[in-house]
């Protein structure tokens, strides 16, 4: 580990330790096991690896892999600032489902080919790999995707129709311009953030200019400082060809029509990426968000929805995030 990328790694934990960690461990929880997985992948001519934390409730007979978005990791899916009500994985281990949140090829731990050869294509069959692997191990495997994370997750149930669930969050199909242009401008070279020098990385890696999560990604949340601290503290890496992908996946070519398991979406009300006039889905309510979505859906994904009231794109950081966690539980045991 760089020591860069060990600054990082100790500035969360301290984090995580001082204003989100309990000291005392509810008993589901103590009954859950997690232990680091890598799965190898081929990108171009080279072996990769993608990692995840896989995390199994005893007696777990369904498996969410989680997809983290654009500059985003596997550390979206267990935020460590009041986890009690932030980690989707807690929740969802909570209720003895289990879950492995992965790195997208190119991010956290994963491998770092070049970032050209990173696309929602590429990502989809890393992805397609790590179900594969885990798949023996459950009845049941639900892909859940944020942002980017939803278009990889999309075009992987498409693709290989290995999994028995899509949940798609913070991806619609229909993109507020206004609203959306402006993350683009804050959008840097990694080799110009001192943060990711140690890194290496070429050109086509991207990362936030420091300070600009919340205005990209949380409002018109409240401004909770430990929250937004965490994500600054963990931000990662995007390539344009994912973005560009996302785009293509979630509006250009609505490859959604073509999945055949029940889907679930769930979008932030504030989203100004991609809720609201002049071009956004209307995401004022689930029953709004459902006759605007539903159009881009097949009958057979029975589409259910979910709306995160107030807060904007990151919605796992959302003070209401419990109330999402626990429709997508309902939802899981459902479409058994």
């Amino acid at each position: 580990m760089g020591w860069s990328r060990f600054r990082r790694f100790g500035a969360v934990v301290l984090l995580a330790a001082g204003v989100g960690l309990s000291p005392g461990t509810s008993a589901s929880a103590a009954r859950t096991t997690c232990e680091d997985v890598e799965v190898p992948v081929t990108v171009g001519l080279s072996v990769q690896s993608v990692y995840g934390r896989l995390c199994v409730p005893d007696g777990a007979t369904t498996l969410q892999v989680l997809v983290p978005g654009g500059t985003y990791t596997s550390a979206y899916w267990d935020i460590g600032y009041s986890p009690g009500t932030r980690s989707y994985r807690q929740a969802l281990n909570r209720a003895g489902i289990a879950t492995v949140a992965v790195d997208r090829l190119g991010s956290g731990r994963s491998s770092e080919p070049l970032s050209a050869l990173i696309t929602v294509s590429s990502q989809a069959k890393a992805v397609h790999e790590v179900v594969r692997s885990l798949r023996p191990r459950f009845d049941r495997v639900v892909l859940v995707g944020h942002s980017i994370g939803s278009a990889v997750a999309t075009v992987e149930a498409v693709t290989y129709r290995d999994v028995d669930g899509v949940v798609i969050t913070g991806l619609s199909h229909q993109i507020n311009l206004p609203g959306a242009v402006p993350v683009f401008t804050t959008l840097i070279p990694t080799l110009l953030d001192p943060r990711f020098q140690e890194r290496a990385l070429n050109l086509g890696y991207l990362t936030t200019v420091d300070g600009t999560r919340y205005s990209s990604f949380h409002t018109p949340g409240p401004v909770e400082q430990g929250a937004i601290a965490f994500d600054e503290a963990t931000k990662d890496v995007v390539t344009p060809t994912e973005t560009v992908g996302t785009v293509l996946v979630g509006s250009l070519v609505p490859l959604s029509r073509r999945i055949t398991v029940p889907v679930m979406l769930v979008m932030g009300g504030g989203d100004a990426n991609f809720c609201g006039p002049p071009l956004g889905a209307d995401c004022s309510s689930a029953e709004a968000l459902r006759v605007s979505e539903g159009p881009f859906y097949a009958p057979e994904a029975r589409l259910r929805t979910h709306v995160v009231p107030g807060y904007g794109h990151s919605l796992n950081f959302s003070a209401n995030a419990p109330d999402y966690h626990r429709a997508v539980v309902d939802w899981t045991n459902e479409i058994g």
